[in-house]
């Protein structure tokens, strides 16, 4: 794994939590080595060309844009992923001691995908907007250094805590809401090695990807206990791997135990953003 290993001091956790709650959007540079990456991008294209294969596996999010969720045990750096300490005290920081790894898949913007809508992943739920409380983070590990052709994502910070009726399925902000995003919008020039913690309700999109190169994306859903995100997910393990695991990790992995892998067949799509920006 190599990259930057140390456990965050309880300050810098605090100020990882405080991130969180004001930007909605926390990184760690250089966290894993590019040797790592790179063994990580290629079993994500592996699963990628698989997946176009499999109906219902690989999702559209967009002209040229595609979202796949995985099995954990595709991923040979899976482990260090979810072990890795840095990972783990932001987990345990925002959403408790006893979080939950509900969700593994990655984002794969092809070249010619254009400019999504601005979104969130899912609508709020009342702990955020009554209670002013995250629930849910997702985690996104780049497997190419980005720049700027290559359609980086764009975060809008602070917006986590947007909450209109406007919002068309609770994800959606009415257009004439999209120049305040477009303002505070900030593009993510992320390079291999750099992971980052985000709140999904932080207003986002995918941009414009005018290279000739894929920019995959890894993705890493963890919620805090009845969040209830699992239910949008289909994590699965086999017996053999899950035997394999460290009693420390399953605490934090519900997961189907399976005999053989079964293809996953998603059922958190985002119909708003198949056809991409009007």
């Amino acid at each position: 794994m190599a990259g930057e290993v140390t456990t965050p001091s309880a300050q810098e956790v605090e100020e990882l939590v405080q991130g969180l709650y004001t930007d909605g959007i926390v990184a760690r540079r250089g966290a894993f080595s590019t040797e790592w990456v790179d063994r990580l991008g290629e079993d994500i294209m592996t699963i990628f060309r698989e997946s176009l294969e499999l109906p219902g596996t690989a999702v559209g999010r967009g002209p040229n844009r595609y979202y796949v969720e995985i099995h954990p045990e595709r991923l040979r750096g899976f482990l260090d992923l979810v072990t890795h300490p840095w990972v783990t005290a932001v987990c345990e920081g925002v959403l408790g001691a006893d979080y939950q790894i509900v969700e593994v898949g990655f984002d794969v913007p092809l070249p010619g995908a254009v400019n999504q809508p601005w979104h969130r992943d899912f609508p709020a739920p009342p702990e955020t907007t009554r209670d002013r409380r995250l629930t849910s983070l997702a985690f996104n590990l780049t497997t190419v250094d980005v720049t700027p052709e290559m359609g980086p994502f764009e975060i809008a910070p602070g917006t986590q805590w947007d909450d209109s009726p406007e919002f068309e399925h609770g994800m959606f902000p009415p257009r004439d809401h999209w120049p305040r995003y477009e303002e505070l919008g900030r593009r993510r020039l992320t390079r291999r090695g750099d992971i980052s913690a985000r709140s999904a309700l932080t207003i986002h999109r995918g941009t414009a990807n005018r290279s000739d190169t894929p920019r995959p994306t890894l993705v890493l859903g963890v919620d805090a206990p009845g969040a209830g995100n699992d239910e949008r997910h289909d994590l699965q393990v086999t017996r053999a791997y899950h035997a394999q695991l460290p009693e420390s990790l399953l605490a934090h992995l519900p997961c189907r135990v399976v005999d053989e892998l079964e293809p996953v067949e998603q059922k958190h799509t985002i119909e708003g953003l198949v056809m991409g920006a009007p």
